[in-house]
């Protein structure tokens, strides 16, 4: 246990390193469900790993140190106390960072489903009069489809052909269901921060990811990218505070993406990632075992 409940934690920082790796060399529709589900498997691990440690500090309640010496045992030390408290801490603020990024995602949600109110059910289109130039795929809840809000300030930004593009990106997000897809992403790394550039990479790949298919939708790559920049553009120039700044390297970084061949579905890199993502749950499952046998020879 001394070594297998620290892998979870250490894997982390890996994939840390990994992700952007993989967000660059991958395909984006293959790189951001690995990496989701990479973030995901270790999240879990790290947080049961901290359970674990915490858990070890049931050998300093009064009623157990009591009846070990009585049946003349020894007290077992698997971890350090410090580390044990620190786990129990840690514990406690995974759990209050799980919490409030949840009750943040359910609120954004309502928020943007409040926007369609009044409309009818079957309308995929909402334009929204407004001098802000935005558009945002809203997922549907309860069987309801999602919706597409573009305000006015955007359709007029852009040329028909650019408008096209607008519109197969956003389907996109709603069809692959993009929004789950980034809020579990988000959820792994409020249960473990260290998964922060991950979450970063995994929020570019769904862009990058609807950028591609709106592509292969309109059938030119050129087209797509001079609807990013011209969105990015008059965003940039409407709102400063927008997320689509043209000057943004995300943002660049998609355009320049555009503008040569799709990156392929390296497949060894990919296993090598979902590896990279199971191992810290088999480091966890044997951390396990050798805490329950801890707890055998404690109590037996």
């Amino acid at each position: 246990m001394k070594i297998d409940v620290y892998l979870p934690i250490l894997l982390s920082l890996l994939l840390a390193v990994v992700g952007p790796v993989v967000g660059r060399r991958v395909a984006p529709a293959l790189a951001a469900r690995v990496l989701t589900a990479s973030a995901l498997f270790t999240a879990a691990a790290t947080t049961w790993s901290l359970l674990l440690l915490a858990v070890t500090l049931i050998d300093r309640a009064r009623p157990v140190v009591a009846d070990v010496r009585a049946d003349g045992h020894r007290l077992p030390d698997p971890v350090p106390e410090t580390v044990a408290v620190a786990a129990a801490l840690a514990l406690v603020l995974v759990a209050v960072r799980v919490y409030r990024t949840a009750r943040t995602e359910r609120l954004t949600r309502r928020a943007l489903r409040g926007l369609c109110a009044g409309h009818p059910p079957d309308t995929e289109l909402i334009v929204a009069a407004s001098p802000v130039p935005q558009a945002f795929a809203i997922p549907g809840s309860g069987g309801a489809p999602g919706r597409i809000l573009v305000t006015s300030a955007m359709l007029s930004a852009l040329e028909p052909a650019e408008r096209r593009v607008l519109l197969a990106h956003e389907r996109t997000h709603l069809r692959h269901r993009h929004a789950l897809l980034v809020t579990a992403m988000t959820l792994a790394t409020a249960a473990d921060p260290l998964l922060a550039p991950v979450r970063s990479t995994v929020a570019f790949l769904v862009e990058r990811w609807a950028d591609e298919e709106a592509a292969d939708a309109v059938g030119d790559r050129s087209t797509t990218a001079r609807a990013l920049a011209r969105a990015a553009l008059s965003a940039g120039r409407r709102a400063p505070a927008c997320a689509l700044h043209f000057t943004d390297r995300a943002v660049s970084r998609r355009i320049a993406a555009l503008q040569v061949a799709p990156l392929p579905r390296l497949w060894p890199l990919t296993a090598t990632t979902l590896a990279l993502g199971a191992l810290p749950a088999l480091g966890a499952a044997d951390a396990t075992s050798d805490l329950l046998q801890l707890l055998t020879h404690l109590f037996m």
